[in-house]
């Protein structure tokens, strides 16, 4: 008899993650809702904030203030024009703006005209935020794909486990036909002892679908709050569509945004036009006389900045640099990556396309034989173990049908990530 590590053999590779419910729409639709989807939204609102921070300081900061002054002389409340000061001077009972303890309120206002690095930083902001966007619209596919690998796992789980039970409820038939002949003394008492094995086997295969089986609905429970019972039927409504490799995009958008951080950076030395202005009300006695003093004072002008030296800015500059060349590096790397992967999953879904075929052909085969096989040994013209040989043959035919029709649907899903193409339309 084949040993049953050969069938769980080909079991092992494919069963790896969750699956569905009632209909896969319905476990789409609670995938939107899983934290990961959120945490990528979290990343887009973050990028969406910076482009809003960015654009912020192209608008005028006004600051309030209120402020007490003490002077060990007295000082002035305001600037004072030499004539005034001078007629101030020759009448003493003009209250002269000038105090040892003085109150001051007022606001102040700055607002850059042109600054170049804060409109690239804003633009900087707009493709980090294009980069979350495709991020979460390529892991919302891998999740999906997720789904759709996993019903397909169960379903070769179920397909397994029917196979295995037909086989069960073969061997117990022909069990039956071997006591017989064990009674009338026509087959040794060890034949009885292999058909029972033989059925022992099947059990603990059985079982340990079982096992495999919680584990792909636990985790399709982890990925949609949906526990199943049972896979769900799909078929494949669209195929794959070729071309730029989408999953690369998000890493692409990044690295755009970095090369206009490196230009932010050198714009950083550029001239900078900033307006400003202040008002100033001060409160105070007159020192010359005691008199409450109310004064209102105010300015603006424009500041022309022009770095001359900026020693750390030239080396923020270099590091903006690095980032680009190293990310550009991945970016290629991947790109290799993907270029094989693609054509290597390609070429292996082809080939497992021709494999269904010929399992199928294969298994109406194999089960014509185990028919014959069933009335040989029924008319002594085989041995049980001869016998059991076909019903193992027919079994790990199957088997390797189911796995080939999960490892199609796999291997479609993983296309579809790396090109980008939506999954609810290529699986209904």
């Amino acid at each position: 008899m084949m040993c049953r590590k050969l069938i769980f053999l080909l079991l092992f590779p494919v069963i790896i993650h969750g699956q569905e419910v009632q209909n896969i729409g319905v476990l789409f639709d609670s995938l939107k809702t899983n934290p990961q989807v959120r945490s990528d939204e979290i990343k887009m609102e973050r990028a969406l904030l910076g482009k809003s921070m960015a654009n912020g300081k192209l608008f005028p900061k006004i600051d309030a203030f209120g402020r007490y002054e003490y002077a060990n002389t007295p000082s002035g409340m305001l600037p004072i024009a030499p004539n005034d000061l001078l007629a101030m001077v020759k009448n003493p009972s003009i209250a002269q703006p000038f105090s040892q303890n003085i109150l001051r309120g007022g606001a102040m206002i700055s607002m850059p005209i042109f600054v170049k690095s804060i409109y690239t930083m804003a633009s900087k902001a707009k493709m980090m935020y294009q980069s979350a966007q495709v991020k979460r619209e390529i892991d919302l596919l891998k999740n999906e794909a997720i789904i759709v690998s996993s019903n397909a796992n169960l379903r070769y789980m179920e397909a397994l486990d029917n196979a295995l039970e037909k086989k069960r409820s073969s061997l117990m038939k022909v069990k039956e036909l071997v006591r017989i002949k064990v009674d009338n003394g026509r087959a040794p008492e060890s034949a009885l002892l292999k058909i029972s094995n033989g059925i022992n086997e099947i059990d603990i295969m059985r079982n340990e679908i079982a096992l495999n089986r919680e584990k792909a609905i636990a985790a399709i429970y982890a990925l949609t709050k949906v526990r199943l019972t049972e896979p769900v039927s799909m078929e494949q409504t669209g195929n794959y569509t070729g071309g730029e490799f989408k999953v690369l995009e998000p890493l692409k958008r990044k690295i755009k945004a970095t090369e206009l951080g490196v230009r932010a950076e050198k714009e950083k030395l550029y001239p900078a036009l900033v307006l400003f202005g202040n008002y100033n009300h001060s409160y105070a006695n007159a020192y010359n006389n005691g008199l409450k003093v109310n004064e209102d004072y105010a300015t603006l002008g424009v500041t022309l900045k022009i770095p001359i030296f900026e020693k750390d800015q030239y080396a923020k500059i270099k590091q903006s640099k690095l980032d680009v060349i190293d990310m550009q590096n991945e970016l290629d790397k991947m790109r290799v990556e993907f270029t094989s992967q693609a054509k290597q999953l390609e070429n292996s879904l082809a080939l497992l396309e021709t494999s269904i075929g010929l399992y199928q052909s294969s298994i109406g085969d194999k089960e014509k034989l185990l028919d014959i096989a069933k009335v040989a040994y029924k008319t002594d013209r085989m041995s049980i173990e001869d016998y059991l040989k076909y019903e193992d043959d027919l079994v790990l035919e199957k088997s390797k049908l189911f796995k080939a029709q999960a490892e199609k649907w796999q291997t479609l899903m993983k296309l579809a990530i790396i090109y980008g193409n939506k999954i609810e339309e290529i699986v209904k």
